[in-house]
């Protein structure tokens, strides 16, 4: 969530940043500002008259103490008081609708972001090994899934739906591999602290990560009779990200303590709307899939710098598994809800032909914090601030399933995997 302070002294800055990754949401900055100018003019009358109501209260203590009569007084109150109630009231209402305003207006761009429309503004900032070409006409991930007896797209439409996977055998091994191989890469090398989540969350924290209101057409929401009239529907998780950052919630956490660091492996959710046809081929774009998450809550001053660092993370899984990759730094057009900052990282796929999304890392500011109300106290000063927010996929499941099937098979369709996971395999 923007900053209302900041937005009110600085709106072109922030119209132009909002413009960057939505046009149409920037109209939303107009409204907010006219809104705030009757929110401030209403408060100023209702303290003005608070003043006046507490300069009466004390006319009527003398009065009453001298034994006059102060029915007139009291009389002329009883309209003060009402006016009051009416400015406050007036007030609520103008910050619930300000609240509903701000909680669909995207994250404005780091100074760094490339500002361009859809994906014309993603730069290629690094790359990795040598995309492969193979020596034989290779099979892609599902043709040689599906040979192989690991992976059925019919199996989960039967009981599911389309997009649905299911694993047999050593494609099911495959999965449990991935994850352990990455929870310890995590935990024992990067020093994040690993976590087991819920995969069902309240709404309280799907807006607290930005997914709700905003994208909630995109999510599986749960409907339940007693959690509605608490906190709304629940959602099953899209990653582990809200569950993770939602954590520090309402927190106010010690400098010290800070960065935290935070990993762990969930199921996700999504429902892939308006995506229909795209990419959709097997394991490429699936509606449930597994994923090991890196979240961090950050020191403002040092958030840019452990934003690197979590790339360099979800880098090295990928150069653990040998697979070739590169580093998208995105544009603004291309970036999600809440991030301010983004790379993606791909990995090339040689019989498909084409780069696919294993990880984005993504630095949000103090974008996330505001909507979580996640705060530290700074140890000199005891100054209360909101903590930045930074995530990323450490990796995500199916992609790295489908670029190991097709880089690591030979001619007669066997997969021989990389060294790092053979641990895991055996």
């Amino acid at each position: 969530m923007l900053d209302l302070k900041k937005l009110r002294d600085a709106p072109e800055i922030f119209k132009a940043g909002v413009s960057a990754k939505s046009p149409k949401a920037a109209e939303g900055i107009d409204q907010i500002l006219v809104l705030d100018q009757d929110r401030r003019k209403w408060v100023a009358e209702a303290e003005a008259l608070k003043a006046e109501r507490n300069k009466a209260n004390e006319q009527i203590a003398v009065a009453k103490k001298s034994g006059q009569s102060a029915d007139s007084i009291l009389d002329a109150m009883k309209a003060t008081s009402q006016k009051i109630k009416e400015f406050d009231q007036k007030v609520g209402d103008v910050d619930r609708k300000i609240a509903d305003l701000l909680a669909v207006i995207p994250n404005i761009p780091h100074k760094d972001v490339p500002v361009a429309i859809g994906t014309a503004g993603n730069k290629v900032v690094k790359t990795w090994g040598e995309p492969q070409k193979l020596s034989f006409q290779g099979k892609d991930h599902l043709d040689l899934g599906n040979a192989l007896g690991w992976i059925s797209m019919e199996t989960g439409a039967k009981i599911t739906g389309a997009g649905f996977p299911v694993y047999f055998g050593e494609g099911a091994r495959l999965q449990r591999a991935l994850i352990n191989f990455m929870l310890d890469m995590h935990t024992q090398k990067h020093g994040y602290k690993e976590a087991w989540s819920p995969a069902i969350v309240n709404r309280a924290s799907m807006i607290g990560t930005g997914q709700v209101p905003k994208m909630e057409e995109d999510m599986y929401s749960l409907y339940d009779p007693e959690s509605e009239k608490k906190n709304g529907n629940f959602f099953l998780i899209p990653t582990a990200e809200v569950p993770i950052t939602n954590f520090f919630r309402d927190d106010t956490l010690d400098e010290e303590k800070l960065p935290i660091l935070m990993t762990g492996y969930t199921p996700c959710f999504r429902r892939e709307a308006g995506t229909y046809g795209k990419d959709t081929r097997g394991l490429s774009r699936v509606h449930q899939f597994d994923k090991v998450e890196l979240v961090k809550i950050a020191h403002p001053d040092n958030s840019e710098q452990e934003l690197e660092t979590l790339l360099a993370n979800a880098e090295a899984v990928l150069q653990a598994l040998e697979l070739p990759y590169r580093v998208l730094l995105l544009g603004s057009g291309d970036m999600s809800f809440s991030a301010a900052k983004c790379y993606d990282l791909e990995v090339w796929a040689p019989v498909t032909q084409k780069w696919f999304e294993v990880s984005s890392c993504s630095l949000f500011g103090d974008f996330q914090a505001r909507r979580a109300n996640i705060r530290f106290r700074r140890k000199e000063s005891g100054k209360v601030e909101f903590c930045h927010t930074l995530n990323g996929s450490g990796l995500a499941l199916p992609r790295i399933v489908l670029t190991l099937l097709e880089n690591f098979q030979d001619s007669d369709g066997k997969i021989h995997f990389p060294q790092a996971l053979k641990k895991y395999l055996s």
